[in-house]
């Protein structure tokens, strides 16, 4: 492992003028990916800025009714809190399916959000890779591709975005709000994460210097049931092969309303638009999923080893959007 200087900061204006405008510098809170790929000689900063005594680890409801979620929560506390179990179960049950109790004890929401992908090309630095060395080819295109994605890749990049926990925020919706040298912004969720195009190294849109500081949930869902489902090699401390998020909110058997989300088979958390509009007004109903299912994958492209995953990513997409609204139902009829 190549040597760095290593400083503290107590505040996001002292973290953001000790990194700098240079890409050469990375912020580290739990450091459960950062020291990884740093030991593999793949992320070579010159300067490490620990930001892990900042006072961002508050979960707040605003008075809008959208959930408030600093950024160095970490993915345990935020998976057991109160307001998020009952109002947005979804995120609960994503990040419970991912890591391990000791990893989702360290990782932090900021973290997750920008968590790298895990394709092994990525992390071999003697392999052929753009999104670590730009126009250097990408080996996974004739490799191994068991684990790759499908949807939203380029012949520059198939690698998969790897968080379960960026799966429910895509589908709930939520909004970044970001601190660096040139003050404050927010971003959709949805428009944070890069589609790999012709530049995979440029993966987010987070500028030189910039830090997230809170995630902002979406108002839930009126009347939404919720169900992540992922399906994978084993049981636990797993990537998805095809994990599938989803809210429904059905009334006198009719979907009213309904977020869909997809993880393990794209190359960022990927937001099933099409599905959702396939599946407004509709019975929910076993074959209403199944069109949406395919209207989902509708431009799923697949290569030598990874086909699978498209009829394995229309089951995840059925059973999670029949969980959803069976969800819905049961809770409208506990409050009737």
């Amino acid at each position: 492992m190549r040597n760095f200087a290593l400083e503290s900061a107590t505040a996001p204006e002292r973290a953001i003028a000790a990194h700098g405008p240079r890409r050469e510098a990375s912020y580290i809170a739990g450091g459960t990916t950062l020291i990884d790929l740093i030991k593999l000689d793949v992320l070579r900063p010159q300067n490490v800025v620990d930001i892990s005594r900042l006072t961002l680890d508050e979960v707040e409801r605003l008075d809008d009714g959208r959930l408030r979620i600093g950024a160095l929560v970490t993915n345990s506390e935020l998976a057991h809190h109160p307001l998020v179990r009952e109002h947005y179960p979804l995120l609960s049950q994503a990040i419970l399916a991912g890591a391990s109790t000791q990893i989702r004890n360290l990782a932090t929401t900021g973290g997750n959000v920008m968590q790298r992908t895990r394709c092994p090309y990525y992390r071999d630095a003697a392999a052929a890779c753009n999104r670590r060395q730009p126009g250097s080819g990408c080996d996974a295109l004739h490799g191994v591709n068991r684990m790759h994605a499908v949807l939203g890749v380029s012949e520059a990049c198939i690698a998969t975005h790897p968080s379960d926990m960026c799966v429910a925020l895509a589908a709930l919706g939520a909004s970044l709000a970001l601190q660096g040298p040139h003050g404050t912004r927010e971003i959709a969720f949805n428009d944070f994460h890069r589609l790999p195009a012709e530049h995979p190294e440029l993966e987010h849109e987070l500028a030189d210097g910039e830090l997230i500081t809170h995630v902002t949930l979406d108002t839930p869902v009126v009347g939404g049931g919720a169900a992540y489902l992922k399906l994978r090699d084993r049981a636990s401390y797993e990537f998805a092969l095809a994990s599938a998020g989803a809210v429904v909110a059905v009334q006198d058997g009719v979907i009213r309303d309904v977020r869909l989300a997809l993880g393990g088979v794209a190359t960022k958390p990927w937001r099933a638009v099409e599905a959702e509009q396939a599946l407004d007004g509709q019975p929910a109903a076993i074959s209403a999923y199944e069109l949406a299912a395919e209207a989902a994958l509708q431009d799923a492209v697949p290569r030598e080893h990874n086909a699978f995953k498209i009829p394995l990513a229309r089951q995840a997409i059925v059973r999670a959007l029949r969980d959803g609204a069976a969800a819905s139902e049961a809770r409208q009829g506990v409050q009737g």
